[in-house]
C-alpha cells in the first residue's frame, strides 16, 4: 500500500462528531402511551358492550358509541395510533444509532409526527359518526387514505435519505425489516385504497365482491405482517441485543428469516377466506403458504430468544427483558396458531368465532403491546439520563399485564370452541341442536365478562407505566441532542475491512435492496390477484342477480355506515351446518355489484346472506328500534336514531353514476329517475309498516290513528332504506332457484329432452324473474 493510500484511508477514518435527535423519539413515545391507553379504553367499552349489553342500551345508547361504529375506532387506534407511533419511536431511535448519523431532516421527522397525529384525529372525527368505507382495518375514507400515503412517503424519504448519509458500510438486519415495512405497506395501502369518491365523506371501493374480498384480505393479513410484525422484528433485532448486551444469536439465521418471511407472508392472505366464494385454487395457495410460514416465523422467534443465551439471569432483574421474553413467546404462539387456523378442518370450527379474537389479541397485546412497553422502559432512562423511577412498579405492571393477557385470551378461546361446536351440533334426527343463533351467543356471556376483566387489567398496567415514566422524566434531564462520534466507514475500501459474507454485497446498496424486496413481496400478490381479476371463470355470473334499486343502494350505505359487518356475515359456507341454518350456500356471482364486499369476519349475530323475505318489514322495524323486545336476551344494540335521521338522497344521482363507472349495468339516464324511484319504494315499505302498526292497535285507537301523518313521518328515514336492503339480501338467488325448480317439470314433459319451445319457456321465465327484480 502506498503512502498516499495510507494517508487517504486515515483521513477517511477520522472520527467525526454529530448528534442524535432524541426529541422526535420522545414525541412519538408520549404519543404511543397516550393513544395506547385511549385505544385500549375504547376496546374496553366494546368488550363491556358485549358483556353488559343492557347497561349500555339503557344508559349509553348513543349513536357514536354503538358497537358497529367504535369497534373500527378501537382497531384503528390500537394498530395505527398505538403500534404505529411505537414503530416510529423505535425506528427513529435505532436507525440513527445503527447508521451512526442524525436523521436526514428534522423538519421531515416533525412533519411525520404531527401529520400522523392529525390522521389519527381524523379517524376519531369520522369513524364514530359512521363515516367509513366498510373494509376491516381500512375503514378510513379516501382523503384520509391520501394523507396516509403522503405521510408514509415522507417517512420513507427521510429514512432512505438517512441511509444514504450513513457512516457505516453495511445495513444491519433491523434496517432490512424497516425497508421491507416501508415498501410493502405502501403497496398494500395504495392498491387496497383504490376508491371512487362520491363526496368528501363518501366513496365506493373500486373492486367488487370476490375481487374486493381477495384484495382486502391480501391487505388485511399483510397489514398484520408488515405493520404489526416486520417492523417489530426489526426493533427486536436492535433492542434485545442492546438490553441483553449480547450479539444476535445467528446472522445467517437472520438472513434466512428475513427473505423467507417477506416472500411467504404475502401469499397467505386467502386463508382468511376459506370455504367462501373465493376460487379454490386461491384458497389452497393461502393454506400452503400459511403452513410454510411457521418456519421463518419461529426462526425469528428463536433467534431472539437464543440471543439471551448466557444472559437469562438478567431477565430476573431487568424489567425490559421480561417484557421482551413474553413478547417473543406470544409471537411464537401467535405464529404457530396462524398456520394452524389456516388448515381447513380447523378453520371450519374457528372462523367467525371468538377464537379469531383470541388469536389476534395474543399477537396484539402479547407481541406488540409487551414489546412496546419494554422499549418504553428502556428508552426513558436513556433519554432522560436517570434511573427508572420505580422498578417495583414496573415489575407490578409486568405481572398485571401478563395476567390481563391470560384472562383475555383463555376465555375467548373457550368462547370460540363453545360457539363453533354449538353451530355444528345436530340432533339424532338430523336437525340442528341449536337452531336459534341467539342461544349460541347468550352462552358466551361469562367469557365476555372475563375478557373485559382481562382488558381492564391490561389498561391498569399501562396507566401504571405512564405514571412511572412521567415520574422518571420529571426526575431526570432530557437530552434532546445526544452527542456522538464515529468514523465514516462507508467510504472505506472493502479490502481494508476484510473479507465479508456474500450477503454483505446487497446490504451496502439500499436502492438495490429495496428493489429486490419489492420483487420478492410482489410475486405472491400478483399471482393471486391478477388471475382473479382477469379470468372470468373465477367469478361466474348469475343471470338472476340484478343491481340494487336506488333505495336498496342507500340502505346498503346505511348498513356500512353503522358497521353491521362487525357482527354479521354475508357469506354462507358450503358446510352442512351452515346451509341447514341459513339456506343455500353463497356463490361468487351474487356479489358482483357489491362495492365494497360485506362478508364479515365475526358472527356476534347471524349471517344475513339469505335474510331477504324471511321476515316482514314490521319485524325489521321493531327489531332495529327495540331488539330485546323482539328477541329476548339479545345483546344487539338498539338503533332508534335510524328512525329519526332522514335519508340523504341528494347524492343519489352521483351514486348511480359512480356505480355505472364501476361496472354496474344501470341504464343511461336512470340516475335522473333514481331519487323518485327510491322515494316510491320507500313509500311502499312505509305504508306496509304503518298498516301493521294500525293492525296491532286496539280497534278504538286504530280508527283515530293518523295513518298519513305516520307515513309522512317515516317514509324518508334511514331505517326504511336499511329495511329495503335487508329484504333484498339473497332474493336474487332464491329467484334463480325457483327457475331451476321449474325446469324438471318441463324436462319430464318431453321425454327427458328440452325441445325448442321448452327452452323458450325457460328463457321467458328468466326474463320475467329479471323484470320482477
Amino acid at each position: 500500500m502506498t503512502k498516499n493510500n495510507q494517508t487517504q484511508i486515515q483521513k477517511q477514518m477520522e472520527v467525526q462528531k454529530f448528534s442524535y435527535d432524541n426529541k422526535i423519539v420522545r414525541n412519538f413515545a408520549y404519543a404511543t402511551i397516550i393513544w395506547g391507553i385511549i385505544g385500549m379504553l375504547v376496546g374496553l367499552i366494546v368488550a363491556c358492550q358485549l358483556a353488559f349489553p343492557e347497561f349500555f342500551n339503557n344508559y349509553l345508547g348513543f349513536s357514536f358509541l354503538s358497537f358497529g361504529r367504535i369497534r373500527p375506532l378501537h382497531t384503528n387506534a390500537v394498530i395505527f395510533a398505538f403500534v404505529g407511533n411505537g414503530i416510529f419511536m423505535g425506528v427513529y431511535y435505532s436507525l440513527q444509532r445503527l447508521l451512526k448519523t442524525r436523521m436526514w431532516s428534522d423538519k421531515l421527522s416533525n412533519i411525520n409526527f404531527w401529520g400522523w397525529q392529525f390522521i389519527i384525529l381524523c379517524a376519531v372525527a369520522t369513524l364514530p359518526f359512521g363515516i367509513t368505507t366498510g373494509k376491516e382495518y381500512a375503514e378510513l375514507e379516501w382523503w384520509i387514505d391520501i394523507l396516509i400515503t403522503l405521510l408514509w412517503v415522507v417517512f420513507g424519504f427521510n429514512m432512505f435519505a438517512t441511509i444514504f448519509t450513513r457512516r457505516v458500510k453495511h445495513m444491519y438486519v433491523a434496517i432490512w425489516f424497516y425497508i421491507a415495512t416501508f415498501v410493502t405497506v405502501a403497496i398494500l395501502h395504495i392498491f387496497n385504497s383504490f376508491e371512487l369518491p362520491i363526496s368528501f365523506l363518501k366513496s365506493y371501493s373500486w373492486y367488487a365482491g370476490v375481487q374486493d374480498a381477495l384484495v382486502q384480505w391480501w391487505y388485511g393479513h399483510n397489514a398484520v405482517a408488515f405493520f404489526l410484525t416486520t417492523p417489530y422484528l426489526g426493533l427486536m433485532y436492535y433492542f434485545v441485543p442492546k438490553a441483553a448486551n449480547r450479539p444476535v444469536y445467528s446472522y445467517r439465521l437472520s438472513i434466512v428469516h428475513f427473505w423467507a418471511l417477506i416472500f411467504i407472508y404475502i401469499w397467505a392472505g386467502p386463508h382468511h377466506l376459506l370455504y367462501t366464494s373465493l376460487p379454490d385454487w386461491a384458497q389452497s395457495l393461502g393454506v400452503v403458504f400459511s403452513v410454510m410460514l411457521i418456519a421463518p416465523s419461529w426462526g425469528g422467534m428463536l433467534n431472539g430468544l437464543l440471543t439471551l443465551r448466557g444472559a437469562w439471569d438478567r431477565v430476573r432483574d431487568d424489567v425490559m427483558l421480561k417484557f421482551m421474553v413474553v413478547a417473543l413467546t406470544c409471537y411464537g404462539m401467535a405464529t404457530f396458531e396462524g398456520p394452524l387456523l389456516s388448515l381447513k378442518n380447523v378453520n371450519m370450527l374457528s372462523h367467525f368465532t371468538d377464537w379469531t379474537i383470541a388469536h389476534v389479541h395474543v399477537g396484539g397485546l402479547g407481541w406488540n403491546g409487551m414489546f412496546t412497553f419494554g422499549m418504553l422502559y428502556w428508552l426513558f432512562p436513556k433519554m432522560f439520563r436517570v434511573k427508572l423511577y420505580s422498578k417495583k412498579l414496573a415489575n407490578q405492571h409486568f405481572w398485571i399485564a401478563t395476567l390481563g393477557i391470560i384472562l383475555y385470551a383463555i376465555p375467548m378461546y373457550i368462547a370460540g370452541f363453545v360457539q363453533g361446536l354449538m353451530w355444528q351440533d345436530f340432533n339424532p334426527d338430523g336437525t340442528l341442536a341449536n337452531p336459534e343463533f341467539l342461544d349460541t351467543v347468550t352462552n358466551l356471556t361469562p367469557y365476555y365478562i372475563l375478557r373485559a376483566i382481562g382488558g381492564l387489567l391490561f389498561i391498569v398496567g399501562a396507566v401504571m407505566m405512564f405514571y412511572n415514566l412521567i415520574k422518571t422524566a420529571r426526575s431526570g434531564n432530557f437530552l434532546a441532542n445526544e452527542e456522538a462520534e464515529a468514523a465514516n466507514m462507508r467510504t472505506v475500501a472493502a479490502k481494508v475491512i476484510g473479507k465479508a459474507y456474500w450477503h454483505r454485497a446487497i446490504e451496502k446498496r439500499p436502492v438495490r435492496f429495496m428493489i429486490v424486496s419489492i420483487v420478492v413481496v410482489a410475486i405472491g400478490g400478483l399471482v393471486e390477484i391478477i388471475p382473479t381479476m382477469i379470468v372470468e371463470s373465477n367469478v361466474p355470473t348469475i343471470a338472476s342477480v340484478q343491481p340494487y334499486t336506488p333505495l336498496e343502494l342507500e340502505g346498503r350505505d346505511v348498513y356500512v355506515s353503522e358497521g353491521c359487518y362487525n357482527c354479521h356475515s354475508q357469506m354462507i359456507r358450503p358446510l352442512r351446518f351452515e346451509t341447514a341454518r341459513y339456506g343455500e350456500y353463497s356463490k361468487s356471482g351474487e356479489f358482483v355489484y357489491d362495492h365494497p364486499f360485506q362478508w364479515g369476519s365475526k358472527r356476534t349475530g347471524p349471517d344475513l346472506a339469505r335474510e331477504g323475505g324471511k321476515r316482514n318489514n314490521m319485524w325489521h322495524y321493531e327489531h332495529m328500534i327495540r331488539p330485546k323486545e323482539v328477541s329476548q336476551h339479545s345483546i344487539m344494540p338498539a338503533y332508534p336514531w335510524l328512525a329519526e335521521y332522514d335519508m340523504d338522497l341528494t347524492l343519489m344521482e352521483a351514486k348511480i353514476n359512480a356505480m355505472r363507472t364501476l361496472g354496474v349495468p344501470y341504464e343511461e339516464g336512470f340516475e335522473k329517475e333514481a331519487k323518485a324511484n327510491a322515494e316510491a319504494q320507500a313509500l311502499l315499505i312505509t305504508e306496509d309498516i304503518v298498516d301493521n302498526i294500525i293492525k296491532n292497535l286496539p280497534e278504538e285507537l286504530a280508527k283515530t290513528y293518523d295513518r298519513q301523518g305516520k307515513i309522512d313521518e317515516l317514509k324518508n328515514k334511514r331505517l326504511i332504506a336499511l329495511i329495503a336492503y335487508l329484504q333484498r339480501l339473497g332474493t336474487d338467488i332464491k329467484a334463480d332457484a325457483e327457475v331451476e325448480e321449474a325446469m324438471p317439470a318441463q324436462t319430464e314433459s318431453s321425454d327427458e329432452n328440452i325441445d325448442e319451445a321448452d327452452a323458450d319457456n325457460v328463457q321467458d321465465a328468466d326474463s320475467l324473474t329479471n323484470q320482477n327484480q
